[in-house]
């Protein structure tokens, strides 16, 4: 780009892109007849949502602008690039997107941002871009020895996109630093360049990719006419047979420049960029806050869309977890890594992934790429002293008492933990501080039982001291971890105790007899009940009876929770996921030896957790965990680590929409009434 900088987005450059088309269901045709009607008309594609996270890793130093390919394994390479001090670099980086493991690799020959990048006859090739003004130079990289050599374009050229369709590269857009140029060139090598026709609108930093024989071309900024130097809405296509270029009858849902375009697994992308106006948001709703980084007001756009070419529209596909433009974007197998860009005017560090993903369901409908799409997520708002009930469109649908107060008192005070019963229609909550539990009947929200009295503690019958996970199990009683009291409890229907595990006030773990202060008693599949004691940090399985089956020490400082992963009726398999309730908290996977499979445990930053207290595997394949003192609910994909969704200000308590107090506990209710992370309660 020539001149002074202007903060906007660069085109995204892709790499390769395949020519693969969406498996579209279509209806069968109807049984053929007598009078030979017709079959029905096919039914429209579906597309998958998005699961889009934020690494808990970032780039060594913030950049925007810049080339990124995709490189052996699991490697990116990232290449040139804008600074935070507005300057061009020639770095080029390799970095293990499995490790977040950055190194320095070699050096362009001339540095550059806003550059068209793509891989072109198999060598990662850079073409034209800025620094003081545009440059006509390509550079190739034989990134194993970190060197370049160069070429040239047939002109000065910045602000362009590429993309690569089986062996020949595309350039589209750009401009010399004063005129636009509208030519589309064509190279198989990098060096020779054709013109294959002109763009019928010219832009700069559009979003370019290339799926069913045509190359999309979505906004960018027009360079001239009437909205010369503004963002635009239209989609421009290129014919790869004919090089057919027109002006698309469809538009994007907003003037959008510096946007990003993949196409992963056959399904085509439009993700980020900058708009002219400003982006609705409320912080706390779903995506993950990254300290010193305001968005308000912003016209970064956070918005990933799928694109559904033959019916000529963009579907909401849910949401980047940072709203970034001119980032550097790479397809890695399954996965679009998304390395850096600018957000509100800012340079930023950040790495976010995008993969399609059903399980996060389905593009344009309700709650797209929600991690409990489909469901509804039950939520203990503690430190407000209610429970909530909202939709994957984080719509809040229930909430008890309908006007809580935050005075300690008889009522309800201090929801430690809640979870569904009865098919769905009714919701259990012990109240911690208030040595209470009490049944709720949803979404009517009236009680229909209670057990304990108001802040009176004890071991009698009828009373409790700090009561932590209650659970209906699927014969009517209760259980109940009584943590003061050092004991399981198994209560009928009518308050009365049909079993107790553990001698009140006897806080040793001493299996069968005693407890080290119990503090989740997850039920079983089996019958039987798998309790946490912080004492010890020790995990057990015990029998309703109270004989022990197994205990395992686990090597963390205050056990939280534990579940059974991969549990059915007919499956008992040696895999327990835990909670570690401390600061930095932790995520755990271990087995009956008590050894840690895998651990999640930042330090620091918008991933470090505090006191986290309950962690479940959702169906969609992300543990979800209420984060108690940074007052959020947040999931993670297990795989990359990466935050996949958040709700709640971190470190910010609020009772407005996207905020919570210490929260303290979570649920899931599927359509059908089914819990879907606990199906052995009642």
């Amino acid at each position: 780009m020539a001149g002074a900088v202007v903060i906007v987005a660069t085109g995204a450059a892709i790499g390769s892109t395949f020519l693969v088309h969406h498996d579209r269901k279509a209806a069968l045709p109807a049984k053929p007849t007598a009078t030979h009607s017709a079959p029905p008309p096919a039914a429209p594609p579906t597309f998958a949502a998005a699961e889009s996270g934020l690494l808990t890793w970032s780039l060594a130093a913030p950049l925007s602008r810049m080339a990124v390919f995709p490189g052996s394994g699991s490697q990116v390479v990232i290449a040139g690039g804008l600074t935070a001090q507005k300057t061009s670099t020639n770095a080029i980086y390799t970095v293990d997107t499995a490790t977040g493991v950055g190194t320095l690799t070699g050096h362009l020959a001339q540095a550059v941002h806003d550059a068209a990048s793509a891989i072109s006859g198999g060598v990662m090739e850079v073409f034209g871009g800025g620094t003081a003004s545009s440059t006509d130079t390509t550079q190739a990289i034989a990134a194993a020895q970190g060197t370049t050599s160069t070429s040239k374009l047939p002109q000065l050229r910045s602000d362009a996109s590429a993309v690569t369709v089986g062996n020949t590269t595309y350039i589209v857009g750009g401009y010399d630093g004063t005129h636009p140029d509208d030519q589309v060139l064509a190279t198989v090598d990098g060096k020779t360049f054709t013109n294959v026709g002109a763009l019928p609108v010219p832009v700069r930093y559009s979003a370019v990719a290339a799926l069913g024989g045509q190359i999309y071309v979505f906004g960018g900024i027009a360079v001239d006419g009437p909205n010369a130097g503004n963002p635009i809405d239209a989609v421009q296509t290129i014919d790869i047979a004919t090089h057919r270029m027109t002006m698309a009858s469809w538009k994007l849902p907003q003037p959008l420049q510096g946007s990003s375009a993949v196409v992963i697994n056959g399904e085509m992308f439009l993700v980020g960029g900058q708009s002219n106006t400003v982006q609705p948001q409320t912080a706390g709703m779903g995506t993950t806050q990254v300290p010193g980084l305001s968005t308000a007001g912003s016209e970064t756009v956070r918005t990933i869309w799928a694109v559904d070419t033959a019916g000529g529209k963009l579907l909401n596909a849910g949401q980047l977890q940072v709203a970034v433009s001119n980032a550097g974007v790479a397809v890695v197998g399954s996965t679009a890594w998304i390395m850096g860009g600018e957000s509100n005017g800012h340079v930023v560090s950040v790495v976010q992934m995008i993969k399609p993903d059903v399980k996060f369901g389905t593009a344009g409908t309700l709650g797209a790429g929600s991690p409990y799409y489909g469901d509804k997520l039950l939520i203990a708002d503690r430190g407000n002293n209610q429970i909530l009930v909202m939709d994957a469109a984080l719509n809040v649908t229930f909430r008890y008492p309908a006007n809580p107060t935050t005075a300690k008192g008889g009522g309800f005070y201090f929801p430690d933990d809640a979870f569904f019963s009865n098919n769905g229609t009714q919701i259990i909550s012990n109240q911690e501080d208030n040595n209470t539990i009490v049944k709720i009947a949803y979404p009517a929200g009236t009680p229909t039982w209670t057990y304990g009295h108001p802040l009176q503690a004890g071991t009698a019958s009828g009373y409790l001291k700090a009561p932590d996970d209650a659970y209906q199990l699927k014969n009517g009683q209760v259980i109940v971890a009584d943590d003061q009291n050092c004991r399981v409890l198994f209560i009928n229907p009518d308050g009365s105790v049909a079993n107790q595990i553990g001698t009140n006030r006897v806080c040793a773990h001493n299996p069968p007899k005693a407890l080290g202060s119990p503090n989740g008693d997850t039920p079983l599949y089996d019958g039987n009940v798998l309790i946490s004691e912080i004492r010890g940090s020790w995990v057990s399985e015990y029998t309703p009876a109270g004989a022990l089956v197994w205990a395992t020490h686990i090597p963390i400082s205050y056990p939280s929770d534990p579940q059974q992963l991969g549990a059915s009726p007919t499956a008992n398999p040696d895999l327990y996921l835990i909670a570690d309730y401390t600061a930095p908290g932790a995520i755990l996977t271990f087995n009956r030896a008590g050894q840690v499979l895998s651990m999640y445990r930042p330090a620091s930053g918008p991933g470090m957790l505090n006191h986290p207290s309950l962690v479940e595997l959702l169906p969609s394949g992300v543990y979800m965990a209420n984060d108690d003192d940074r007052d959020r609910m947040l999931a993670i994909d297990p795989g990359t680590g990466a935050l996949v969704w958040q709700y709640g200000v971190s470190d910010t308590p609020g009772t407005a929409p996207g905020m919570l107090n210490k929260v303290d506990g979570f649920d899931l209710l599927a359509p059908d009434g089914t819990t879907p992370t606990h199906g052995a309660t009642g």
